[in-house]
């Protein structure tokens, strides 16, 4: 593989896993077009890997998934050039035949399209700090990373409709009482409970291959 030259993301592979954290805290984690150009080449190698079995993806410090799209980054460009890859969102968002799952790590604010990136997710476990929201309606704008079709197919369609059409918050309590998430933990719990559902997995993997293996034989 390629080594990859990083600078809004940082990239970590432990056997079978591979973690992914976005990495400008300064501005809660949201993405500009480098960013989300990066993240893309970063999931092209995670897919690309064989030896990869499992993605955690999580933003840097205790306060932000991710907020979205740097708004104020785009207000400051031209508008030259596409601002985001053909795979969406943090370059994850449009990957439709992607195989190996991803557990987003929400470690505090998921915004706008930090939302939509988690969504695209297969497993969401969340601090109990987090907050989601699809605030664009606030802002003249559509949640258009696939969160306006994702997030009525997670949730009751009134409950999502709700949230769709008003921008408000949802607390991680919220969220887990409405199927949004699949588990909720203090923060200093966060990371076992993470390297618990990765475990699982794994675990499941080998089991379903050895099962397909027999089948075939």
């Amino acid at each position: 593989m390629v080594e990859l030259e990083l600078e809004f993301c940082k990239y970590e592979k432990r056997g079978p896993v591979a973690y992914v954290t976005i990495a400008r805290p300064e501005v809660m984690n949201a993405l500009h077009a480098e960013a989300h150009f990066e993240l893309a080449s970063v999931w092209d190698d995670f897919l690309a890997d064989a030896g990869l079995r499992v993605g955690v993806l999580t933003g840097e410090g205790d306060r932000a998934f991710c907020a979205g799209r740097d708004l104020k980054d785009r207000a400051r460009r031209s508008g030259d050039g596409p601002d985001r890859p053909a795979t969406g969102g943090g370059g994850l968002t449009h990957r439709f035949e992607r195989e190996k799952p991803i557990i987003a790590r929400v470690n505090g604010f998921a915004l706008g399209g930090g939302l939509e990136i988690a969504l695209a997710c297969d497993i969401i476990v969340a601090a109990d700090h987090a907050e989601f929201a699809l605030p664009e309606p606030r802002r003249g704008l559509i949640a258009g990373a696939l969160g306006v079709h994702r997030l009525p197919r997670h949730l009751p369609l009134k409950v999502a409709m709700g949230y769709l059409l008003s921008g408000r918050h949802m607390d991680a309590r919220r969220a887990f009482e409405v199927g949004l998430v699949n588990e909720v933990v203090p923060y200093s719990r966060l990371d076992a409970a993470v390297e618990r559902w990765v475990a699982e997995i794994l675990e499941s993997g080998r089991e379903t291959a050895g099962a397909w293996e027999l089948a075939v034989r």
